[in-house]
């Protein structure tokens, strides 16, 4: 195993001879032998170790080991510990995720910090199996089936084409000795079930598994590059950037053969999951929504708007206070001053009244009900009708600002101001607001 690790390094990872390494050691026998083998090879390496406090004295053991390990190899050694538990509930994930995310923005960390070129771990050819199989049990697309990746950014798997029996076998061989982790044995987890119940029938029906799967696996990233060769071609023509997110044109995504197809690989990293619901948008009615965790689909005239799920209005209100000169703000900057005349307008500036006005003045958004005076019109008129007479979007209707003086609106801005408090005699004292992106 030590010449065919040492010949996969220099066909697919020669780069690492070169590098400063930081290697993920857990003391399972997976990342003891990769260790072994980092040293073997010469590598320049530390070893990382992470402490979850999952299993009271197991935990602080493993611990001790790669301490000693790390002094047996020769080479520096970092532990963190964490409150793993804490963290999951926090951040409302299961423990496996919070361990993973913990473990990750750590390596992230020394990496910066320590300026690591790269970060191993010893993920092999039996966790891409399980990995496969877990992705299949819950459901996803084409990708969920091509695997862990040998190279995720700065982030390489050396491992991955050994199997366990290679990796164990080289251990007893060589007499390396390693940490057993308890919860490996327990069915608690889908990953233990699967390596425990599933793997073993599958490799009775075909000794051979991991060979054919790796070969599966080949043709499936095949397949996936080719879709996303596809994407990349007709994406220009579907997606448009705007301030607001993106739009889809509808006219052109009716036209494709696998219209449900490409919409899930556009749309597949938004968290979107009623995948027919947003198939059914292409003819819904203007002002229909299907949304995600993070993300809205918006069906507007001939085109789909995807746009983040809009902020809590509530938190949006800001105040002008009188005799205050410019304020700056998450949106942009406001710049209020006195004048002796209404100079040449512009649709970001505004002319007022000063005597008319309340302070403090008020930013908010727009809410349903809200009423208005157009400048230049007589009467009032809703602001719901007058975003619909404009043909605004729904994302340019909520990211639209409204600045009132009490109860009554003096300025949506960039739109239109207020007759009320329009200048109709050269003697008025006169307020000039100008809004600067």
């Amino acid at each position: 195993m030590e010449k065919a690790f040492k010949n996969h390094l220099k066909s697919e990872f020669p780069f690492l001879c070169q590098g400063k390494l930081l290697l993920a050691v857990s003391g399972g026998v997976d990342s003891v032998v990769l260790a072994h083998l980092c040293k073997l090879a010469k590598l320049n390496f530390s070893i990382a170790h992470c402490n979850f406090n999952l299993r009271d004295a197991e935990s602080d053991s493993d611990e001790e080991f790669v301490l000693d390990l790390a002094d047996r190899l020769d080479v520096e050694v970092f532990i963190e510990n964490f409150d793993t538990k804490a963290y999951a509930e926090d951040e409302k994930i299961s423990i496996q995720m919070a361990a993973r995310e913990l473990r990750y923005h750590w390596f992230e960390e020394l990496s910066v910090a320590l300026k690591y070129d790269y970060v191993l771990t010893a993920h092999h050819a039996n966790d891409n199996l399980e990995t496969f199989l877990i992705n299949l049990v819950r459901g996803t697309g084409l990708e969920g089936f091509t695997g862990i990746k040998a190279v995720n950014n700065t982030v390489i798997r050396p491992l991955l084409t050994f199997s366990r029996k290679e990796i164990e076998a080289y251990a007893e061989l060589h007499k390396i000795k390693w940490r057993e982790d308890s919860s490996n044995a327990s069915n608690k987890y889908l990953r233990n079930k699967i390596r425990h119940d599933v793997v073993p029938v599958l490799e009775e029906l075909n000794p051979q598994l991991l060979n054919g799967f790796a070969n599966t696996q080949a043709h499936l990233n095949d397949s996936l590059n080719l879709v996303e060769d596809y994407i990349g071609l007709i994406y220009p023509e579907i997606v448009s950037k705007t301030m607001y997110g993106y739009n889809l044109k509808i006219d052109f995504l009716k036209k494709l053969p696998n219209t449900k197809a490409v919409l899930y690989e556009l749309l597949k990293t938004f968290g979107f999951s009623e995948w027919e619901d947003v198939y059914q948008l292409l003819d819904a009615q203007s002002g229909k929504i299907v949304y995600s965790s993070t993300h809205r689909l918006i069906k507007d005239r001939d085109v789909l708007i995807l746009a983040e799920n809009e902020p809590d209005r509530k938190m949006q209100e800001y105040f002008i206070e009188e005799g205050e000169n410019i304020l700056m703000l998450p949106m942009g900057r406001f710049t209020i001053s006195e004048v002796d005349e209404i100079s040449k307008t512009a649709p970001n500036c505004v002319f007022l009244n000063a005597e008319k006005l309340t302070f403090p003045l008020v930013l908010r958004k727009w809410s349903n009900g809200d009423v208005f005076y157009p400048f230049g019109m007589k009467g009032k008129k809703k602001l719901s009708d007058f975003f619909n007479d404009n043909k605004l979007s729904l994302p340019e209707k909520e990211s639209t600002w409204i600045l009132c003086s009490g109860n009554e609106i003096v300025w949506i801005v960039n739109r239109r101001a207020d007759n009320r408090f329009a200048i109709t005699d050269p003697s008025q004292k006169i307020l000039k607001i100008t809004y600067t992106v």
